[in-house]
């Protein structure tokens, strides 16, 4: 039982989360941050494209951000999986609140912060999995400028590849590895040689190497790195269990929100990965930092 009534509780710990506790927590409201450890991006070594950490550890940018939100003597941190959460019409005289279990314990708060995440569901492509984050990846604009203009592989899942063919010669010659997903139409065939794509139709037996395609018909072809389509889902069943509304996405759904990252129940808000269909560090951040501050101004203004 918990022996106090948080004004918040944070579920998920990783960028979003962490940058919402710190908006909350210079507020000085009573926060508990209850995560798991297993941030979306724990497979890469490095991050790229957030100002000031360019190139930095995510690891330790998720460990500098902790050290630094634990300075607020009101934010808590249990290391824990919630298992459950629920609306309580009477918490205290106050009224309507949530609490939240992990690890048989039970924790209330006056509001809910979900900073769940995705989990990226990979292809099933021998040897990819292994390579996830290191050699094998699904954003551009993250991974593409290390890449060093080297040949690029574009693993198609379905014909939603052809946005990834389509933008990576950017960053390097590329090649689309169809793998039997789809076929091109003739006007995708003509936009992909206009960006000087080359589309290789024999299927992937196996990726070896640092970012080796081995071919169905014995050919091995040697790549910089590799771009997979990976959809996703969500990593707990907490939202769909608390009946939140969602947005259908290209590659997965997430839960919708307003502009100040309300959910569709109202003092439950929602940020990072699990709520908005692009993602990046920087996004989480940015937008862990705006539920943080919505989420405050609920608790000023609003009754649930």
């Amino acid at each position: 039982m918990g022996k106090s009534i948080h004004d918040v509780i944070i579920i998920g710990g990783s960028y979003a989360g962490l940058s919402a506790a710190l908006q909350l927590g210079r507020a000085r409201r009573n926060v508990l941050v209850i995560d798991e450890g297993k941030r979306r991006n724990r497979f890469a070594s490095h991050s790229h494209g957030f100002l000031t950490q360019d190139g930095a550890d995510p690891a330790g940018i998720v460990a500098d951000a902790r050290t630094q939100m634990m300075e607020y003597k009101t934010v808590n941190w249990l290391s824990a999986r919630a298992d459950s959460a629920a609306r309580v019409e009477a918490i205290d005289a106050l009224g309507a609140g949530f609490e939240v279990l992990a690890y048989g314990q039970r924790h209330l708060a006056r509001r809910l912060l979900l900073a769940t995440g995705v989990r990226d569901i990979l292809p099933e492509i021998s040897g990819l999995a292994e390579r996830w984050g290191k050699a094998v990846f699904h954003c551009p604009y993250c991974h593409g400028y290390e890449l060093n203009q080297g040949r690029i592989g574009v693993i198609a899942g379905s014909e939603l590849s052809m946005h990834h063919a389509l933008m990576l010669p950017d960053w390097g010659p590329t090649t689309l590895l169809v793998n039997d997903a789809f076929e091109p139409n003739a006007e995708q065939l003509q936009n992909l040689a206009g960006r000087g794509v080359t589309v290789e139709r024999s299927p992937i037996e196996a990726i070896t190497g640092h970012a080796d395609i081995r071919l169905a018909d014995g050919r091995t072809l040697p790549f910089a790195g590799l771009f997979a389509l990976a959809p996703f889902e969500m990593t707990s069943p907490i939202p769909e269990e608390l009946g939140l509304d969602f947005e259908q996405g290209p590659i997965g759904s997430v839960i919708k929100t307003d502009a100040m990252k309300e959910t569709s129940m109202p003092g439950v808000f929602a940020c990072g990965d699990a709520a908005r269909p692009m993602a990046s560090l920087a996004l989480a951040v940015g937008d862990g930092n705006l539920a943080g501050a919505g989420l405050h101004r609920s608790l000023l203004f609003n009754k649930i």
